[in-house]
């Protein structure tokens, strides 16, 4: 199966929905759709998938998010691409969802957990998960995932629901490039909402908190008109409004493409 969300597909069908996309770039279709929040309640949403049958879809980051090593654990390849109401202009990274599909013969019905790594600039549908091949082939039912990866684009339900990483504290990436007066990170790893919606950075000695700017997708960054000193302190708001602080979380060596793991979790 070819790929709605990184590269250029052309299907054959029916339906109108059928038609060639295109890779990353600007969206073509305007669905009019307002930002999904948690709901208890399964919703109605389209599935495609991308990238290798049992692979990652991008191999081993998380495309427009910049999370690193999707295929390996906690990621474990169960990741998403999401349109805009779920990928949230970036906003949406880390967030979880139960997904199942329950309309074709191979599905098993059974819930699976995925997470949103990426952004889907082709939707057919209000809602639209471009999946890993992974990811995809987890909804059949066993010794029937290469069945269901062929069905191409498929109904599906979802819900949003808590991140859990167990045994992992959120974890933050100092990004190359980084320099004494322009600071990037990437923040992975957070239970809960999953998603981070602001970040603030508070120099060593200052007493006070500097907001950072969304770069792209979970990254941030603070270009400063001054030489930064470490250590560094990391603040954090969720999606739901709640903070954690990682108190001096970067040390005063810091190097950048350095991953700093703190001790806080939601």
């Amino acid at each position: 199966m070819a790929s709605f969300c990184c590269k250029v597909v052309a299907l054959a069908a029916f339906f109108s929905l059928f038609v060639t996309y295109g890779s990353c770039a600007r969206p073509v279709m305007n669905l009019n759709a307002t930002d999904f929040t948690a709901d208890p309640n399964w919703e109605a949403a389209r599935a495609t998938w991308y990238g290798a049958t049992t692979g990652a879809g991008p191999d081993d980051d998380g495309g427009a998010c910049g999370f690193k090593n999707v295929n390996l654990p906690p990621f474990s390849a169960m990741t998403s691409c999401g349109n805009e109401p779920l990928f949230k202009d970036g906003k949406g990274c880390g967030s979880c969802y139960q997904i199942r599909c329950v309309n074709h013969p191979a599905c098993s019905g059974n819930p699976e957990t995925v997470i949103i790594t990426d952004m889907n600039y082709y939707p057919v549908a209000k809602y639209h998960f471009d999946l890993s091949g992974t990811a995809f082939g987890a909804m059949a039912k066993p010794g029937r995932n290469d069945e269901l990866r062929h069905a191409g684009i498929i109904d599906i339900q979802f819900k949003r629901v808590p991140c859990n990483y167990p045994g992992q504290k959120v974890t933050f990436h100092v990004e190359q490039g980084s320099n004494p007066v322009y600071f990037a990170v990437l923040v992975e790893f957070e239970d809960g909402d999953g998603d981070v919606v602001q970040v603030d950075l508070m120099e060593a000695n200052s007493g006070s908190w500097t907001p950072m700017r969304e770069s792209w997708g979970s990254i941030w960054r603070l270009d400063s008109n001054h030489r930064l000193q470490a250590p560094f302190s990391l603040r954090i708001t969720n999606e739901s409004g709640k903070t954690l602080v990682a108190n001096k979380v970067i040390p005063a060596n810091w190097v950048p493409n350095t991953y700093y793991r703190s001790i806080i979790q939601y």
